[in-house]
């Protein structure tokens, strides 16, 4: 019985440290109905599978500890492709097709990361790669400064 604790308590402990060593990402109605049930700014990465800088970033500057912890404690974290025509969703009562949102936030570049604010009306977009801490300067001088930024 003692083992079976032990066990289980090392599972839940390893679980908890597991969610932190990476974004939580989700899908762009899903950032909205959370930031509806409880508001947070969106950040949007908008990228393309072709894109070696938007891989970069995945690989380098999603991965670092402080960037991951500083995302999933102000963001709901949103991956979008900027080219898929395929999945589509609703957003303001239209349906929009990832490759159309990217269009409709005009998304021009890749990487791009676009802010939502929790009203879903202001946007700010911080294009291209971005080492982990200039990332990180960026995103706390919108977070602390507002929209004004571009």
């Amino acid at each position: 019985m003692k083992k079976i604790f032990i066990i289980g308590l090392f599972l839940v402990v390893a679980n908890f440290a597991q969610a932190q060593e990476k974004i939580e990402w989700l899908k762009f109605e899903e950032a909205v109905a959370a930031t509806e049930a409880n508001p947070k700014m969106l950040f949007v990465d908008v990228y393309t599978d072709w894109c070696g800088w938007c891989k970069k970033m995945d690989k380098e500057t999603f991965t670092d500890p402080a960037v991951i912890k500083y995302i999933n404690e102000n963001f709901y974290a949103v991956k979008m492709n900027a080219e898929d025509d395929k999945r589509t969703f609703d957003f303001k009562g239209k349906k929009y097709s990832e490759a159309k949102m990217a269009a409709t936030m005009r998304v021009q570049s890749y990487p791009n990361f676009v802010i939502i604010d929790p009203t879903l009306q202001n946007i700010t977009q911080l294009p291209g790669y971005r080492e982990p801490i200039p990332f990180l300067d960026g995103l706390g001088q919108i977070v602390h400064n507002g929209f004004g930024t571009k």
